[in-house]
């Protein structure tokens, strides 16, 4: 009778696998582990029913409370509905608020040692970043579908086509991905996801606020006004509008007149500046 020795097996913790090909062929494999990894972290929001409840809820609490609450006391010029005027800026709003989900769920894997895991795991170094970016905007999109869904009950219409409407939810869930690596990097620089959930609210809510999501930058004081009107929220709110053919008080400025314009500029200007950030932070959590 004969014994088998197994020798354990030792984690990969050295630089990243190499992966036979080209540049095409290791991005393909980087591409690859990304969508594992969005499949890891949708699969978790699955097994959580509280959190399914709790995503999509809140949008359509979002929808009720103030296209009827706040609405009833509303005006907007001319024979516009103020839950044509509103709907585009909670679409926004709730994408603002999602980096909340993603800081907390990031922050949480960083305190359980799963950053650690992963760089043990012969896969892209990209991946778990690439992988909750794309589940993040998943879920959105799907949070997104909801209110759409929502605005159609209680009133709300796009006006100029499908085409301008699908332009608009592409500007939304661009600002969506850009405050997807916000809530990234914020994951990983507070360890604590307790601390995270506190931070969030008090970071979102003067944004919103100081935004055209409920009334038009130009009812504002003067330097109030200035500030609502260069608000990333403000452009993206202001080009969802002109693109769905909601009524919308543009005002004189040039951020205003140039809504579409900014609507794409501010989303990137964030991502090409924190999303470097967040990787550096990451390749230093893994060491």
């Amino acid at each position: 009778m004969s014994a088998t020795v197994t020798t354990p097996r030792t984690p990969v913790t050295g630089p990243e696998p190499t992966r036979t090909g080209g540049p095409l062929a290791r991005l393909r494999w980087a591409v690859a582990d990304g969508a594992v990894m969005a499949g890891r972290n949708m699969r978790h929001v699955i097994r959580s029913p509280e959190e399914i409840v709790l995503y999509f809820s809140l949008p359509i609490m979002f929808v009720l409370v103030f296209g009827y609450v706040f609405g009833s006391g509303m005006a907007v010029p001319g024979d516009g509905s103020y839950r044509e005027f509103l709907l585009p800026g909670v679409f926004v709003m709730t994408m603002l608020y999602g980096l909340g989900a993603t800081a907390s769920q990031i922050s949480l894997d960083a305190s359980r040692g799963v950053v650690d895991r992963f760089r043990s795991l012969p896969m892209a170094r990209s991946a778990p970043l690439t992988g909750r970016a794309a589940a993040d905007l998943l879920r959105a999109l799907l949070e997104l579908t909801v209110l759409v869904v929502c605005g159609l009950l209680v009133g709300w219409r796009w006006r100029n086509g499908t085409g301008d409407a699908l332009a608009a939810v592409g500007l939304i869930l661009l600002l969506r991905l850009a405050f997807t690596w916000v809530g990234i990097l914020l994951g990983l620089l507070v360890p604590n996801p307790d601390t995270v959930s506190v931070i969030v609210f008090p970071l979102a809510f003067p944004l919103t606020a100081l935004s055209n999501v409920f009334v038009a930058p130009d009812l504002l004081p003067d330097w109030l006004g200035a500030v609502a009107a260069w608000n990333p929220l403000s452009a993206t709110v202001a080009a969802a509008r002109e693109l769905f053919g909601n009524p919308g008080i543009g005002g004189d400025s040039w951020a205003a007149e140039h809504a579409l314009a900014l609507a794409v500029a501010w989303p990137v200007l964030l991502i090409v500046v924190v999303a470097p950030l967040a990787v550096r932070r990451y390749q230093r959590l893994s060491r």
